[in-house]
């Protein structure tokens, strides 16, 4: 795993980062690519599921469970 990388969003009008692994960025870049949507836009709707956990956190679960629904529908 290499060395967590952070980034910054505007999101509902107010700055802010996010903190990953460059394997969770490149991760998450495939989804928005899947889902023809920008990483900001991907992004703003993790924020809003979000309930009581940082924002890295959710997107790292967000992905987790992105890739866990693509195993379930290959079987």
């Amino acid at each position: 795993m290499s060395k967590p990388q952070k980034h910054s969003f505007n999101i509902s009008g107010h700055q802010t980062s996010i903190t990953l692994e460059a394997e969770f960025w490149q991760a998450l870049k495939i989804i928005a690519t899947h889902k023809d949507k920008s990483l900001a836009q991907i992004i703003t709707n993790i924020d809003n599921r979000r309930i009581d956990q940082n924002l890295s956190s959710a997107v790292r679960v967000y992905i987790l469970q992105y890739y866990q629904d693509l195993a379930k529908n290959l079987n």
